[in-house]
């Protein structure tokens, strides 16, 4: 039997290799021919380095232009009726819509994985609500085609697509991508003043002004808490903090503008606690990381976030854009050591047992196979043609 392959379609080369790595590597061990289509940034040689089969598609994320994004969907069939793959894995919203149009009468098998859903599901935004107007119905037409299925990574995004017309039994939950707990291993606490680390995009969306507003309001009742922001705006996300915000924020006492970090260890090695007040998650590898490193969590109590933060097991949760909440949840943990250490021995636990890559590999790989299945079974009952 030929090898099979599997093209991952991907926004951003950088979002590939923080996000999906562990589970391409899984399934090239398993034998795939791995291929993975994305705009090409600064991650070409690492993606190379894989063994990956690296394809460039010229588009722009965050783009409204319809002229462009009919470019890319044509650009992105060329490459399937080229490669001529067994599965597809179209990683995120967009991604999902230009590969599922793009596939339109082609054999392969279509996997569709909901990564928190994005900007047009969690903003209230005119332009939000517009997209949402056109999306809802092209995604519930998309999602339901042929050969087909959903990958979520919350029982709340699985809800979401059953609302969208998919049935429950093509939709698969798997949690994530993987934390690789043999590298990220606990830490001690640091030294020093209390510190709260936040990784990842400097947007609305992920809380960052709520956590700002809530370093501010400790700061003002006189408590030293040093704040962490551990990486970089996203101009193609109308929810990016603004650089005019981003200049007033660098004046800011014990707030610490970190950029992109190449190693997120040194973000918990510094950190007493991790922080994600966000709107919504697919489920945030920033959390999975800090609770690898043996750090509690902060976090707001939507979808994503409390499948790792677990109120009173290893984390507290808070309602999202809520500064004061989160300053108080700040302040229990920086007066309580030993609360900070329970939780920090039970996050490490709770992503060694259900989170881990090599057990997301396993079942990623078993969804590949099991849809490759069914995708040959179909197949061979439309050669059969009705029976006699």
């Amino acid at each position: 039997m030929p090898t099979q392959k599997l093209l991952y379609l991907v926004s951003e080369d950088w979002y590939f290799v923080s996000h999906r790595l562990p589970m391409a590597r899984s399934a090239k061990n398993a034998g795939y021919e791995v291929h993975v289509a994305t705009r090409v940034g600064n991650c070409a040689q690492q993606i190379i380095r894989e063994g990956f089969n690296l394809h460039p598609i010229q588009w722009r994320r965050g783009s409204m232009n319809p002229f462009r994004f009919l470019r890319t969907i044509m650009e992105t069939r060329r490459l399937y009726r080229q490669l001529r793959p067994d599965l597809v894995h179209h990683v995120a919203l967009v991604p999902t819509v230009i590969g599922s149009i793009a596939a339109l009468g082609l054999p392969m098998a279509r996997l569709n994985a909901f990564a928190g859903l994005g900007f047009i599901f969690t903003s209230d935004t005119t332009k939000a609500r517009l997209v949402r107007w056109i999306a809802n119905p092209l995604l519930g037409w998309l999602l339901k085609r042929p050969n087909t299925s959903v990958l979520v990574q919350n029982p709340d995004d699985r809800s979401v697509a059953m609302q969208l017309g998919v049935p429950r039994d093509r939709i698969a939950l798997i949690p994530g991508s993987g934390i690789d707990v043999d590298n990220l291993t606990p830490l001690p606490e640091p030294t020093g003043p209390f510190t709260v680390g936040f990784v990842g995009r400097l947007l609305d969306d992920k809380g960052v002004r709520t956590l700002v507003r809530a370093h501010e309001i400790l700061t003002e009742h006189g408590l030293a808490v040093r704040t962490l922001l551990a990486g970089a705006p996203d101009p193609s996300n109308p929810a990016s903090i603004p650089d005019h915000v981003l200049a007033l924020w660098r004046d800011h006492n014990n707030l610490v503008m970190l950029g992109h970090v190449d190693d997120v260890r040194t973000v918990w090695a510094q950190a007493h606690v991790g922080v994600l007040p966000s709107r919504r998650e697919g489920l945030p590898k920033s959390l999975l990381e800090a609770a690898a490193c043996g750090r509690p969590l902060i976090a707001t109590d939507v979808p994503g976030c409390r499948e790792i933060a677990r109120h009173g097991v290893n984390a507290l949760l808070v309602p999202p854009d809520d500064p004061q909440a989160l300053a108080n949840a700040i302040e229990i943990l920086m007066k309580d050591r030993d609360l900070r250490l329970s939780f920090g021995r039970a996050g490490r636990q709770l992503v060694t047992d259900e989170f881990s890559s090599g057990r997301i590999g396993r079942e990623i790989v078993a969804l590949y196979a099991h849809l490759l299945a069914a995708t040959a079974g179909l197949e061979s009952q439309s050669s059969e043609g009705p029976a006699s």
